[in-house]
This record gives structure tokens, C-alpha cells and sequence, in this order.
């Protein structure tokens, strides 16, 4: 484990709930609990609870595995060996024996990967026909985000492909735009569904549509930007908007993927993302 790592495993640690949470599942041992008992247990809400097994998932401390029609949860002991062995490694100046009873807590092996649930943040942005705000979106998270998060777009009434103006800009600016595509916000919702963790929607409002169902502990928020098909003028004057609303949603972006998401809690989380929809960024 690298220092990076081990700060943001203590970081998602660093909240009573989730250490309540820890040691409930530790006592539960290898077989865990369902997602309800562990509400109840705990007295909190189930989306609550959600948003905290997420940042523990994240982190590499719990793993899930669906029973039925549930998921049950249990700690993954190797994540909390790897975070002990970064701790401990040089205990002693590596002599573990003359650590005393820590040292035998010390990992003597290399730990499997977490293969269970991914790590990412999944992102789905939505605009109303899915062909140039949103796609940007995806295209510049996707770039920015890393292996942190996983970047998705979708609209209410999408059009048959993006604008081809809109992929030249992209692709201009270095941007991979082969996997991107028009389609429905029907596609992320049901059991086949990724689960998404944040649902951004870049217009003013999606034609007084409600949207779908995207999961109870899925965190919505609005950055409303103009439609580039509503821009007028010239060639010239049409590609400047194109690169002022370029630069508006990457700035948001760059701010959003900054948050120090895995401490928050869901409230706090809400307003630091409904604060930047309402930044005037450039």
C-alpha cells in the first residue's frame, strides 16, 4: 500500500458512523449482515447507510455479494491487513519480533484484490438530447477523473448522435471520442444498471421531465449551461460559445473532482456540488 492509498483508507475511516459500522461487521465475521439489518442495527436511514458502505467499498474495507433479492456486507479483512502492514512496516527498524504482540498482527502475505464491487465513482450526467453539453461532460471526466471515477451520459429524449461539431471540438483538444454516443437515460436504470453515485444534469430543465429512479443513494444536482444548438452567428462567433461552454464545464469538473468526497457526509457533499452548478466559472 503507498501513502496516497493508506491517507485515503484512514480518511474514509475518519467518521463515527462508519467506524460503528466497521465494528458491527467485524463482529459479524465472514458471513456479514444484509444492508437492512445493518440499518436497523446501526438506527440510520437506509440511504444513510448507503452513502457510508460506499466510501468503505471505495476505500477497499467492505465487500458486498448479493443473496437473493438483498446484499449482504462484510469487512474485507485484507484491506485492514494491507492498512495495518503500511502502519507497522518498519517497526522496530524492521525487526517485528521486538515489536511484541504487534508484530504478529503483521501481514506475512500478500493480500488478493478486491474483485466484488468497483471503486469508482460513477457519474451520469443528463441533458435532454444527450449531443453535446452531457457528452462533453463524459469526455472531460473520463480525462480528469482517473480510475476514481467512472463517467456516464444520457438524456430524456436523445437525439440519433451527438453533434459533429461538438466531437471536433473534443477531439481537438485531445479527448477520445470513439465510445461516445447518444442514448436514453433508460439504459442506467434496473438491476443491470451500474450503480451511480451522482447524477449531474446540465440543463435548465429536462423538457419538465421527472427523472428516473437512479438509486436511493444516488446524489443529484443541476449545473445548468446554454444548448450549444440555440447558438447564433457565424462559424467564428458559434465555435467561441462552443469553447466559453468547453471551459464552463471543465471548470466544474476540475472543482467537483477535487472534493474530498470520501469524508463528507451526504449533506455536506450535496451543498459543495449544488455550490458549484451556481459558480460562474470560465
Amino acid at each position: 500500500m503507498d501513502p496516497a492509498t493508506a491517507a485515503a483508507t484512514l480518511a474514509a475511516l475518519a467518521q463515527e458512523t462508519r467506524l460503528s459500522l466497521v465494528r458491527l461487521l467485524m463482529e459479524a465475521g465472514p458471513s456479514g449482515l444484509a444492508a437492512g439489518e445493518i440499518a436497523q442495527r446501526l438506527a440510520v436511514p437506509p440511504s444513510t447507510l448507503s452513502f457510508h458502505l460506499a466510501a468503505l467499498d471505495r476505500a477497499g474495507l467492505v465487500i458486498a455479494a448479493r443473496q437473493g433479492r438483498s446484499i449482504r456486507y462484510a469487512v474485507r479483512i485484507a484491506g485492514f491487513r494491507d492498512l495495518l502492514g503500511f502502519l507497522t512496516e518498519t517497526c522496530c527498524a524492521g525487526e517485528p519480533d521486538r515489536c511484541g504482540d504487534l508484530g504478529r498482527l503483521l501481514p506475512n502475505q500478500p493480500s488478493p484484490e478486491k474483485t466484488i464491487m468497483t471503486a469508482a465513482f460513477n457519474v451520469l450526467f443528463l441533458c435532454t438530447r444527450n449531443s453535446a453539453r452531457s457528452i462533453m461532460a463524459e469526455a472531460i471526466l473520463k480525462k480528469l477523473g482517473g480510475t476514481r471515477f467512472q463517467a456516464y451520459s444520457a438524456g430524456s429524449d436523445p437525439a440519433e448522435a451527438p453533434m459533429p461539431e461538438v466531437l471536433d471540438k473534443l477531439a481537438s483538444l485531445g479527448h477520445d471520442t470513439s465510445g461516445l454516443t447518444s442514448k436514453s437515460w433508460d439504459v442506467f436504470t434496473g438491476p443491470a444498471a451500474p450503480r451511480i453515485d451522482f447524477v449531474i444534469a446540465l440543463c435548465d430543465t429536462l423538457q419538465g421531465q421527472v427523472c428516473p429512479d437512479f438509486g436511493e443513494h444516488a446524489i443529484t444536482a443541476a449545473w445548468p449551461l446554454p444548448d450549444p444548438a440555440k447558438f447564433s452567428g457565424n462559424a467564428a462567433e458559434r465555435q467561441t460559445l462552443l469553447n466559453e461552454l468547453y471551459a464552463s464545464i471543465r471548470r466544474r469538473i476540475e472543482i467537483f473532482v477535487n472534493l474530498s468526497l470520501e469524508t463528507l457526509d451526504k449533506m455536506s457533499l450535496q451543498t459543495r456540488i449544488d455550490e458549484i452548478g451556481g459558480k460562474v466559472v470560465a
